[in-house]
């Protein structure tokens, strides 16, 4: 694996509408922290604030391509997974990435289940992710429903969150960012859990519904972070921080589950920091 990070990232996942989730909050990420963002895009949805509409997934064939057309050009220092849709192209993705990047960090958010409940990938499709995908990460981002899901424990306090994240070191992760988020408490409890041991990290907890991609935002943070050379444990840490400003700064758009503000950087002028604008000199990372 090359330690010459360029900053580049190709993520893997669907497109938002709405510009809240997925692709776009991916892209919207990526350039805060002044990362470059490449995509291969899994499926469409038409949704918003309300909810999803219409999903439409790409077949696995011109998913291929869009991974090979990068990959073959400009390359990635990351590649973050996000929505795959079916087992067909969880399949696919496995393939390209021992083909094309194995030079690459893989930063997978294993988007399985809906903030309503829903499961978003059927069994097969679990368990194609769980063989193939998982041994590949570096760090995997589960919420506590997923983590669930993945292996096949009850999730409801941290001491199972951090039991989780050693399981899903055993099936080969490297390590495992632990959501909290939908843990009852004033504070949300995250957890990066390595073969190290396992970092517990807290930040109080914002009451607000405008929290639409926050996972999506949280692992391409940490891509993005990683992709410009940062070490896994300070990208986490970066990335909770900037997930937490989003959410405090959210635009409160839309009239049901709304979009964070991923355009920190933007927000003030000033080459420093301030109190108000803690990330306006995100692009300082590179250095």
């Amino acid at each position: 694996m090359t330690d010459q990070r360029q900053g580049r990232v190709l993520t893997i996942a669907g497109s938002d509408s709405g510009g809240g989730a997925g692709i776009q909050a991916d892209i919207k990420t990526c350039a805060a922290f002044g990362a470059y963002s490449a995509t291969a895009i899994t499926a469409v949805t038409a949704q918003n604030s309300v909810g999803v509409q219409q999903i439409e997934v790409l077949s696995p064939a011109l998913v291929r391509a869009q991974i090979e057309s990068v990959m073959t050009d400009i390359g990635a220092d990351v590649i973050k997974i996000g929505m795959l849709g079916n087992q067909a192209i969880v399949e696919t993705v496995a393939d390209a990435l021992l083909e094309f990047g194995e030079d690459c960090f893989v930063v997978l958010d294993p988007v399985m289940v809906a903030t309503s409940g829903d499961t978003l990938l059927e069994d097969a499709a679990i368990a194609a992710l769980k063989d193939r995908l998982l041994p590949m990460a570096d760090l995997i981002t589960p919420n506590v429903a997923e983590a669930a899901l993945l292996t096949g424990m009850t999730v409801d306090d941290v001491e199972s969150m951090q039991k989780a994240g050693e399981i899903l070191l055993e099936m080969g992760a490297y390590a495992a960012l632990m959501k909290g988020g939908h843990l009852e408490g004033k504070s949300v409890l995250d957890m990066l859990v390595t073969g190290e041991g396992a970092n517990m990290m807290s930040s109080p907890r914002i009451r607000s519904r405008h929290t639409h991609g926050t996972g999506c935002t949280l692992a391409s943070a940490c891509a993005a972070a990683m992709s410009l050379g940062i070490d896994m444990d300070e990208a986490v840490m970066s990335a909770r921080e900037f997930v937490f400003e989003a959410i405090r700064t959210a635009p409160k758009f839309g009239k049901g589950n709304g979009p964070l503000n991923h355009g920190l950087a933007d927000l003030s002028g000033e080459d420093e920091p301030t109190p108000d604008n803690p990330f306006a000199a995100l692009k300082g990372l590179q250095t």
